[in-house]
C-alpha cells in the first residue's frame, strides 16, 4: 500500500517523516497493518532531502510514490511482498495518487497497480487556484505553489505578485502544516494576503502559469485502473463540483469509478472519514473482485 500525503509544506523541515505526528497522519494505517499490508509513505522530493520540493508537480509526486513501492519491496525481500499495490492519498496526495496511476505502466512496469483511492484530490488546478483565492487555505496553497514553481520552473513570481506580498509568501513557504494548530497559526500571515496579493487578475490564463497548471492537472487514467474518489460536501478548498467534474471525465473515458460524496464533511477530515470505505474497496481490488462503479448516478 502506498500512502501519498497531503500538503505539509514546501521546505526540507516539512517532511512527514520528520513530523511529531507521522503515524497519526497516515489515515487508516492501523487497519492497513491489521490487513497485512506493507505500507510505503514517500516524503516527496525536496522534503527532508536536498533540493527544492516540486509542490503539485505531478510527475515528481507520481514517480516518488512508485519509487517508495519499489523501495518497500526491496526492504521486505522474501517476506511476502508482491508486485501488486494500491495507492491512496488526500488533497496533494490525491493529486499524487492520480499521477501514480498515469505513470505506473511506463515508469514502473514491474509493478501492478490494482486501484487508486483519492480523497479530495487536487484535479483542475487552474479552476481550484482561482476559486480558492477567497479562502485562507486557498491563498496559502496558491502562495506555496507560486513559491515552489518560481524556483522549480523558473516562472517569474515577481511578475504576478504584488511586491508587498513577497515577504508574506516567503514566511508561509517556510512554515509547515503538521497539525490543526499549524493551520490556525498560519491564519495571521494569511490575512495579509487578501485577493489583491496578486498583481494580475488572470493568473491562470497568463503564461507560463497557464501551461504549468495544465501540465500538472491530472488527465484521465487508463480504464483498466479502477478509482474510488471521496469528497466532502462541505469542502471549501477542493470544491465538490471540481471533483465531480473529474469523476465525469474518468467515467466518459471508460474507467470504473466509485464516487462518494460525504455530507457535512470538510477538507481536513475527509481522508479520515473515508478511510474505512476506501480500505474495504482496496481489499476487494487485491482479492480480484470486479470494481464497482456509480458512473451512471447523478
Amino acid at each position: 500500500m502506498a500512502w501519498a500525503h497531503p500538503t505539509t509544506g514546501v521546505v526540507d523541515k516539512c517532511a512527514p517523516s520528520l513530523a511529531r505526528v507521522l503515524y497519526r497522519s497516515i489515515q487508516g494505517l492501523q487497519e492497513m497493518l491489521a490487513r497485512g499490508y506493507i505500507v510505503a509513505a514517500t516524503d516527496y522530493p525536496g522534503l527532508g532531502t536536498p533540493g527544492l520540493h516540486p509542490y503539485l508537480v505531478g510527475i515528481s509526486e507520481g514517480r516518488a510514490v512508485l519509487d517508495s513501492v519499489r523501495a518497500a519491496r526491496q526492504l521486505a525481500g522474501s517476506s511476502g511482498a508482491t508486485n501488486a499495490f494500491a495507492v491512496c492519498g488526500h488533497s496533494q496526495g490525491g493529486h499524487a495518487a492520480l499521477f501514480t496511476g498515469l505513470l505506473a505502466h511506463g515508469y514502473a512496469p514491474e509493478l501492478t497497480l490494482v486501484g487508486v483511492a483519492a480523497a479530495a484530490p487536487a484535479t483542475e488546478l487552474a479552476t481550484l487556484m482561482m476559486a480558492d483565492l477567497d479562502t485562507s487555505g486557498g491563498k496559502n496553497l496558491t502562495a506555496m505553489t507560486l513559491w515552489s514553481w518560481s524556483q522549480v520552473y523558473g516562472a517569474p513570481m515577481t511578475k504576478v505578485v504584488a511586491p508587498a506580498a513577497l515577504p508574506v509568501i516567503d514566511e508561509l513557504a517556510n512554515d509547515c502544516l503538521e497539525t490543526l494548530i499549524d493551520v490556525l497559526e498560519r491564519r495571521g500571515p494569511s490575512r495579509a494576503l487578501d485577493r489583491s496579493f496578486l498583481s494580475v487578475d488572470d493568473l491562470a490564463g497568463r503564461e507560463p502559469w497557464r501551461s504549468l497548471l495544465a501540465r500538472n492537472t491530472p488527465g484521465t487514467l487508463p480504464p483498466r485502473i479502477p478509482v474510488i474518489l471521496a469528497q466532502g460536501a462541505a469542502d471549501t478548498l477542493v470544491l465538490p463540483r471540481v471533483t465531480s467534474d473529474y469523476r465525469m471525465r474518468l467515467c466518459l473515458a471508460g474507467s470504473r469509478v466509485q464516487f462518494d460524496l460525504v455530507p457535512g464533511v470538510g477538507h481536513l477530515s475527509i481522508a479520515k472519514d473515508a478511510a474505512p470505505t476506501a480500505l474495504d474497496w482496496i481489499g476487494d481490488r487485491f482479492a480480484g473482485e470486479p470494481a464497482p462503479s456509480n458512473c451512471g448516478a447523478q
